[in-house]
């Protein structure tokens, strides 16, 4: 018998306004659960959250597709195929890399829509308003005001909570993925797709019921898209959470419940014994 020690590889993907620093604590969490991850940041993105907000220009202009090729890449050069666990357009990236075949199992929280998902609550498009009520923005690089921040994307916490977060972690973001978002369903070509019947590992999709910005409604409805494939698709959702759930201070519940899926799924970090080819 030998022990196969290669740690499985996870891929943290942030969704729109949010660096990639937002991961930090999960990627903590997974690397002492022996997990080896990394949270990479989109294109554009500089090292920290003030240089991106100084430079907001770089990250213009960047649709799903451009980020998930950038993610392909990463995911290529690693030793194993990975873990991929995505938050709003993060989400909606990690099924894609999934559905390629690039990860050995997925984590989507939040994830934003996609081809088919054709229910998309008033309170979700309110939300999406400041962006997709300015088309010529469609090419720029938009941020987020603390208010708006605290009204559709950290409504569940406490305005404090809000703008510590919004401190730390907000940057701008390419408006682009909103619009293609809006429009999945009116164009057969559009990016914003997800091949919903291809087999492939574990999928566990998670929702929060006070999110305004990717609302239960649209995430169940991403959900029952999977209904006719034969590979493992759970579903969760965590009460009085809004869209921030990834990062504010209930993230240990998320993150543990995400955990506990994958080792349910075969996917824990610990090292697995194989018997050798006779």
């Amino acid at each position: 018998m030998m022990t196969d020690s290669t740690p499985i590889p996870v891929v943290f993907i942030h969704g729109l306004w949010m660096h990639a620093t937002s991961w930090d604590n999960w990627v903590e969490l997974f690397n002492r659960q022996g997990y080896e991850a990394i949270a990479p940041g989109w294109p554009g993105d500089a090292p920290t959250a003030e240089e991106t907000r100084v430079n907001a220009a770089a990250v213009a202009n960047r649709g799903i597709t451009e980020v998930t090729d950038h993610y392909a890449e990463i995911i290529r050069s690693l030793p194993a195929p990975p873990v991929v666990v995505g938050h709003s357009f993060g989400g909606l990236i990690a099924q894609k890399l999934l559905a390629d075949g690039l990860a050995r199992g997925g984590v989507a929280i939040a994830p934003a829509q996609f081809r088919g998902v054709k229910r998309l609550p008033l309170v979700q498009l309110r939300t999406a308003w400041p962006v997709l009520g300015h088309p010529g923005t469609r090419t720029q690089a938009v941020s987020q005001t603390a208010d708006q921040f605290h009204h559709g994307f950290a409504n569940g916490v406490s305005r404090e909570e809000s703008d510590d977060l919004y401190r730390r972690y907000a940057i701008p973001a390419p408006a682009l993925p909103v619009f293609q978002g809006a429009s999945a369903n009116l164009s057969p070509s559009t990016e914003a797709t997800v091949d919903v019947q291809r087999a492939r590992g574990p999928l566990l999709i998670i929702a929060g019921d006070a999110d305004r910005t990717v609302p239960e409604a649209t995430v169940h409805s991403a959900f029952k898209l999977y209904r006719d494939n034969p590979s493992i698709t759970a579903y969760q959702v965590f009460e009085g959470r809004g869209h921030s759930q990834q990062l504010d201070h209930g993230w240990p519940d998320v993150a543990q419940y995400a955990l506990d899926f994958l080792a349910a799924q075969g996917l824990s970090a610990h090292p697995t014994i194989r018997h050798a080819e006779r």
